[in-house]
């Protein structure tokens, strides 16, 4: 068939969930509750951060950064799917699609640089006590986020670039219930070669060299926490990496889960939920359940709340 015979597509039919007959209301009804949580409870995270003058320290103020791009993930994903599970399936506009995808990778890339930087952070100040002040100091946090935003918007901006060329044919339905790549690659029926070849350089520079560079921090902060005589002084200072060290090992093993690992598209469907709605939801949790500092910030705002709404 010729090029120009094929019938483009210009709408996606999203087919993710559609055998929760039933279930959909209360699926509906958990998600929405999921939805919002995650946003009041990184919200709060952001809030407290920059309430209380005690946290005001470059390991917080990436955490503050980090619940932003929590709460842009799930703004990007769970409305949209709200809509798919209370209607049984959604349809949206190609464009609209593409968008998603732009900024499903946008703050699914973001969130491994600063995971990665707030390793480094740890790195620094358990490694390197006495230089800590004057490495990880304000110039050089303002830096590392205006950075990491500006690597990804030029490396989004490529990718923008690469699918403009890609023609789009039917069937026009993706058995997700977000807009992938892969899913999105199996719609085109142009040479995905040059696509496919960018994304293996973006994974490599945006996913696997920050995880090495975790795992090092992480090796050496070990080590040195080993060198510390007391078993008190080990448990005090693993405990202030101990939050980061959790959230990178639910994020980045969901997504090796995900995408390394051959499964059905059912079972990829259900764990996709994991990084982009519950990763944010626990996020939050993780930090503010397992940190005093961010539990005494927030006893303390909430007790001026309350003397505020006294009055």
């Amino acid at each position: 068939m010729e090029h120009h015979n094929i019938s483009k597509v210009t709408e996606i039919v999203l087919l993710g969930f559609m055998d929760l007959h039933r279930l959909n209301y209360l699926f509906f009804l958990l998600l929405m509750i999921i939805y919002c949580v995650t946003v009041c409870g990184n919200l709060l995270i952001i809030l407290v951060v920059s309430y209380s003058r005690s946290l005001h320290s470059p390991m917080y103020f990436f955490l503050t950064q980090l619940s932003l791009s929590d709460i842009l993930l799930s703004t990007t994903i769970v409305p949209n799917m709200l809509h798919f599970v209370l209607y049984e399936g959604t349809s949206m506009s190609l464009i609209s699609c593409l968008t998603q995808f732009y900024c499903f990778v946008a703050t699914e890339s973001i969130e491994c640089l600063l995971l990665t930087v707030m390793s480094y952070d740890r790195y620094q100040a358990i490694c390197n006590p006495l230089r800590y002040t004057t490495v990880i100091d304000q110039r050089f946090c303002i830096k590392a986020i205006v950075l990491c935003w500006l690597v990804i918007f030029i490396m989004e901006l490529m990718t923008v670039l690469t699918m403009e060329q890609l023609d789009f044919c039917g069937p026009n339905m993706i058995d997700h219930f977000f807009c992938d790549l892969e899913p999105l690659l199996g719609l085109s029926c142009s040479d995905t070669f040059i696509m496919k070849l960018e994304t293996l350089l973006f994974v490599i520079f945006i996913a696997i060299c920050p995880v090495i560079v975790i795992i090092v921090s992480y090796m050496y902060i070990i080590f040195t926490i080993l060198k510390i005589p007391s078993v008190t002084g080990r448990q005090k200072t693993f405990s202030t990496c101990s939050a980061h060290l959790t959230v990178v090992s639910l994020y980045y093993g969901s997504l090796i889960t995900i995408y390394v690992f051959p499964r059905q598209q059912n079972a990829k469907t259900f764990l996709s939920l994991f990084y982009t709605v519950v990763t944010p939801l626990l996020n939050p949790m993780i930090y503010s359940l397992s940190n005093r500092d961010i539990k005494q910030a927030l006893k303390k705002l909430f007790k001026n709340i309350l003397q505020f709404l006294s009055f």
